[in-house]
Parts: C-alpha cells; structure tokens; sequence
C-alpha cells in the first residue's frame, strides 16, 4: 500500500504547470480591461448613462475581432481592413481622450455627435463583414495531396474458340454413264434407194419430210425401230 501524502509532490508539478499563467494572454486581459474602461468613460461623459455606456466599448471590441477574423480568411478584402481601422480609431481615441486632453465634465458637441452616431456605424459594419462571402482559396501544389495514379489492370480475355469450318462438299457424283449407242444396223444400198424414193414422192406431195413410222410401213420393213431408225438417219 502507498502512504497518504505519498503522490502529492507529483500532482502539485502537475497543478503548478496547468495553471502557470500566459503572459501574453494576461497582457491582453489587462489591455482590454483598460480600453473596456476608456471606452465606457467616454459614452458616459458624452451622454450615455446606464447599461448604455457599458454596451459602447462592447460594440467597439466585436468590431474590431470582427474586422481581424475576416481579414485572417480573406487578406484581399479591404473592407475588412476599412473596419478593423475605424473600430481601431475609436479604442485608441477613447484611450487618448481619457488621458486628460479632453474635459470629460463638458464634452465637445462633436464627439457628442460621435458616440451618438457610433451605433449606427458599428451595425453597418458588422452586418458587412457577416455577409460578406469568404472566397474559396486554391490549395497550393505542395498542400495538395499526392494521389498515385492507379495500376494500369491488365485483363487476360478467354481465347476465341477456332472458326468452325464450312462442312466438306460431298464427293462428286460421277457423271452417270451415258447409254450405250446401239451398234449400227447396216442397211442395204437398194433398200436405201427405195426409201430415198419414198421419202422424195412424199416431201413432194405432202412437203414435210416423211416419218420414220410411215416409211416403215411404205418400205414394208417389219416393225424393228433399229433398222428404220438407220434408215431414217441416214436419209436426213
């Protein structure tokens, strides 16, 4: 087991180093507090009794941390600097005018006029730099992020499957064999003049030339188509 007070010299390190004041913040408080008072002294001498004089350096403050706000985003607007001046001018001069230059007992018609019209100018302002777009800044190359171009893929395709070939022709038929010609029947040179007879008394007398059946039945052949056929061929 631990003693009582055995870890309290290490929390009061940790005490001392979280609660060790900022000089600069505590500069700034007192500056503040200081021009707070000023600027409030000075509505007061002007006219601006009550809960009145108190809103006067608050309206003077919030102009100005409106003005340096703006002009942080966007360092090109000169309205913005316009306004950081004038709410400047009026700190500083409250600041001037409470140090014993200015009879705060009988206050110049003036500055009177000044205080008066202090609200008016102050709405103005702060409704501009409110509405006032901020302006979408370009990152610069070396704030802009590195992005890798992605990997080039490579896709493997199937292979085409072979054009299928046209089907065989079939093999040729051979030509079927012609008929044999019946051999020659071999007609007898006076049977052929007599049918030569024939045949000239008919084209005469019909003017068609004679066929094959008639002169077989004038020849007075039996009926064997081979040997009128012969007959007939040879006549033509």
């Amino acid at each position: 087991m631990k003693a009582p007070g055995a870890g309290l010299p290490e929390r009061r390190c940790l005490v001392s180093r979280t609660i060790r004041p900022d000089p600069v913040f505590v500069q700034a408080v007192i500056a503040g507090a200081l021009s707070f008072a000023h600027l409030h002294d000075l509505a007061a001498a002007a006219g601006q009794d009550g809960w009145k004089a108190w809103a006067y350096p608050v309206s003077v403050d919030l102009l100005l941390v409106a003005a340096w706000r703006r002009m942080r985003t966007d360092t090109e607007n000169r309205d913005a600097w316009l306004w950081f001046a004038i709410a400047l001018v009026a700190s500083l001069g409250a600041n001037i005018a409470t140090a014993g230059l200015l009879n705060l007992s009988n206050v110049p018609p003036w500055l009177r006029i000044l205080v008066a019209g202090w609200p008016a100018l102050a709405f103005l302002g702060g409704t501009l730099l409110a509405h006032t777009p901020t302006p979408v800044r370009k990152a610069d190359h070396a704030e802009q992020t590195h992005v890798e171009p992605a990997p080039a893929i490579t896709v493997e395709r199937a292979p085409e499957p072979a054009p299928e070939l046209p089907p065989a022709d079939p093999a040729p038929q051979s030509a079927p064999e012609p008929a044999p010609i019946p051999p020659a029947v071999p007609v007898p040179p006076a049977l052929l003049d007599h049918a030569q007879k024939i045949a000239d008394a008919h084209q005469a007398q019909t003017g068609a030339p004679i066929d094959t059946e008639t002169l077989r039945s004038r020849l007075g052949i039996p009926p064997a188509p081979a040997l009128a056929n012969a007959i007939a061929v040879q006549l033509a």
